[in-house]
């Protein structure tokens, strides 16, 4: 990127408190905050492809997580309106993670993966993406599944514990252990189990970390 501008994915499990991290940055003049396009998902034209999802992912994994793709590269192409911006996940997330827990459970067939795989590819190769830093809130996948309960999002009541643990595996792999895909910038790891108060405590702690990310 160039120095003037920092990019900054927010990454972590469902219900890992991207929201509230999102938050308390917005209030920082400087900084952007791009949340994931879930309006969207929930609403094509009537259709509700993310909660067809949850509800049969072997028939409709495919359909969404191809409109992934297109809203992720929408918000990654996005002229930036500030120095600084905080996009909430990324298409890299949205197919190391996602797509691929799909596939590896056994609920998305070879050949969608591999289209998947390819359209993927394509746009890593042929599009800036650029990003500057990764701030990971590393949860317990029995802390993301209480607070999912609590929130009671109507596509996520079918969600199982043991999603949320092949999610946060998918997670580990990739940002901290580096065993399955490449990490295009560096991490930041913030431990994500605790309440509103120490939360807000560890993102001030942060602060600099994150605003001086391109420096």
């Amino acid at each position: 990127m160039s120095c003037c501008f920092t990019s900054i994915w927010l990454e972590g499990n469902i219900a890992s408190g991207k929201t509230t991290c999102l938050e308390y940055f917005s209030k920082t003049s400087e900084i952007e905050v791009l949340t994931e396009p879930v309006s969207k998902w929930r609403n094509v034209q009537g259709c509700n492809p993310l909660g067809l999802m949850y509800q049969d992912p072997s028939r409709w994994g495919l359909t969404l997580q191809t409109y992934v793709q297109l809203t992720m590269l929408d918000r990654h192409v996005l002229p930036m309106s500030a120095p600084i911006r905080m996009m909430e996940r990324s298409i890299y997330s949205a197919k190391y993670i996602f797509v691929e827990n799909l596939y590896k459970s056994g609920k998305m067939p070879e050949v969608d993966f591999a289209v998947l795989s390819e359209w993927f590819e394509w746009i890593i190769k042929n599009i800036a993406i650029p990003v500057d830093l990764i701030v990971y809130l590393q949860t317990s996948p029995q802390t993301c599944y209480e607070r999912l309960k609590q929130r009671c999002r109507e596509e996520e009541k079918v969600i199982p514990l043991e999603y949320l643990e092949s999610i946060h595996n998918l997670y580990e792999d990739w940002l901290i252990h580096h065993k399955s895909f490449e990490v295009p910038a560096p991490v930041l790891v913030i431990p994500a189990d605790h309440d509103l108060k120490k939360m807000l405590y560890q993102y001030e702690e942060n602060r600099e970390k994150i605003l001086m990310a391109h420096c």
